[in-house]
């Protein structure tokens, strides 16, 4: 088995990264794991399942915008053409998807959606979904990834629904952006209390669920849940394939 996991040129690549420990909690191998990032060796020509992690923001070009004059909205060339190559990778040939905040908006814009490149001041709301680490100390920044912000709703008959098994439940909150425009084949599958989209997947085929908050810090049991979903049907993928990744 391969999981490819894309990340930022920064990212933390050790050991103790969350998305890491939990594919392995989740029951993927630490050694299935490929990290790629901007700079890295090239990206994997196959794969049994994607996680898109979170980051940087997508080029607004991408989605036919110019990018804001407010100095909100930072971009990696780099890292937008690693994601839109394997997602690309992933969708012709059926490999399961699971994008995690920057990945959802990956996920939206390749679908040709749109964002709100900055909520502040585009799309202001009494919810706060932008949550800062910065001037926090270590046990701080830790506590403050882990910390529930705000609730959402996941929508009825979705397969978010499914596995969350719950009406509502709480989620941390690290993003600036948002889903404006949803793009084709995908269905919002949860909202914040404000409307901002939360989580999408999509209407058929394979296996694609994306949210905008981040389990990979979270060890509730929704995020549990959402990490084993992902690693079953990543384990099925690889065994009905054997070598024949994409």
């Amino acid at each position: 088995m391969r999981i490819a996991l894309t990340l930022d040129r920064d990212a933390d690549l050790s050991e103790s990264n969350d998305y890491v420990q939990s594919l392995v909690r989740a029951g993927i191998p630490r050694d299935a794991i490929e990290v790629v990032v901007p700079g890295s060796a090239a990206p994997p020509e196959s794969f049994d399942a994607l996680v898109l992690g979170g980051g940087i923001d997508v080029d607004p070009a991408r989605y036919g915008r110019e990018l804001l004059d407010n100095g909100t909205v930072e971009v990696d060339a780099e890292r937008d053409a690693i994601d839109f190559q394997l997602l690309d990778a992933a969708v012709r040939t059926g490999a399961p998807v699971l994008g995690i905040c920057r990945g959802l908006q990956v996920v939206n814009v390749a679908r040709g959606g749109t964002l709100v490149q900055d909520i502040p001041s585009e799309r202001p709301s009494e919810v706060v979904h932008q949550t800062s680490r910065d001037g926090l100390g270590e046990r701080a920044r830790e506590e403050r990834v882990r910390r529930m912000d705000h609730a959402v709703k996941p929508a009825n008959g979705t397969l978010l629904s499914e596995i969350a098994g719950a009406a509502e439940f709480s989620v941390n909150s690290r993003h600036h952006q948002a889903i404006d425009a949803v793009g084709e084949g995908l269905r919002v599958s949860a909202v914040a209390p404000d409307g901002v989209p939360e989580a999408v997947e999509g209407d058929g085929g394979s296996w694609l669920v994306a949210v905008q908050w981040h389990p990979e810090n979270l060890s509730d049991d929704v995020s549990r849940r959402l990490f084993g979903e992902f690693a079953r049907v990543a384990r099925e993928r690889a065994s009905r394939n054997g070598s024949n990744r994409p």
